[in-house]
């Protein structure tokens, strides 16, 4: 199994919305991911919490049967369109895959 651990640090404004916005919609565009190709085990989208200590505003917890799920998930059409958006609105980004 592949855990995939992605964070992101979302800009004040962007593409004409501010951050909480911008994340609600990340939130929404990587859900409607959950199931576009075969061995997706999981997949949560966490968004910061007011009062919660947080350093990035958006994480992606999924995790794939093999690795070869996980670039199928990757190169898929549905999941490459997320990315021109998701540069947009983004300060900076982090990602671990590793296998357990």
């Amino acid at each position: 199994m592949i855990k995939h651990i992605v964070m992101w640090k979302l800009k004040e404004q962007a593409e004409g919305a501010d951050r909480a916005t911008n994340a609600v919609r990340m939130k929404e565009m990587l859900l409607a991911c959950a199931g576009i190709v075969p061995g997706i085990l999981k997949l949560e989208v966490g968004l910061a919490e007011a009062g919660l200590e947080a350093t990035y505003d958006v994480v992606l917890y999924s995790e794939f049967d093999s690795r070869e799920a996980l670039d199928a998930y990757q190169s898929h059409p549905q999941h490459q369109a997320l990315k021109p958006f998701f540069s947009a609105v983004r300060d900076a980004r982090q990602c671990m895959d590793y296998t357990i």
